[in-house]
């Protein structure tokens, strides 16, 4: 049932792909994400070839920096000197596991918001792979109703879309 109902997604992408940029693909990606999950908030990003840094290019505007990053074109997270990201929402990228947490304050990897960041009750995050290679993340909050593993498969299947594209428009050797 999820990929029949994905399928339409992964058709209009594959008609993108030759003419639209990444952003425009990751819009529809941020857009589509959001609604299926029934989500205030997404955050849709790439690891850079190049640095390794995670790169939001499709976001929420969650902290008053975020139409400053909208303007750039990017929120660009650095990945640590040990070549972690650190944090709940660089755990994805860091384990390569998918989640989804009800209480955001009682996860292990979280470590506190920035200040005047809109607050996140729940988080749900997926790690964006073509053949077991991390190449960006997804990322949802503060849903209508509780996340949970059907929620979780969507995201994944999402997730596995991107991937196609990330490997086409930024990975492509």
């Amino acid at each position: 049932m999820i990929d029949e109902d994905l399928s339409i997604l992964r058709e209009k992408i594959q008609e993108m792909l030759p003419d639209s940029n990444l952003k425009e693909i990751s819009d529809v990606i941020w857009e589509e994400t959001k609604r299926r999950l029934k989500s205030k908030n997404c955050y849709v990003a790439f690891v850079d070839p190049e640095n390794k840094d995670s790169v939001g290019i499709s976001f929420s505007h969650l902290t008053p920096e975020c139409q400053m990053y909208a303007e750039m074109g990017e929120a660009r997270f650095k990945v640590r000197k040990d070549g972690s990201y650190g944090g709940l929402l660089g755990y994805s990228l860091d384990t390569g596991e998918s989640l989804y947490v009800h209480n955001v304050a009682e996860h292990p990897a979280a470590h506190g918001i920035p200040q005047g960041h809109e607050p996140v009750d729940q988080f749900l995050s997926v790690p964006v792979k073509f053949n077991n290679e991390i190449l960006g993340q997804i990322v949802v909050g503060n849903p209508e109703k509780d996340y949970n593993n059907h929620d979780l498969e969507i995201a994944e299947n999402i997730a596995e879309i991107y991937g196609m594209v990330l490997k086409e428009l930024l990975y492509k050797k």
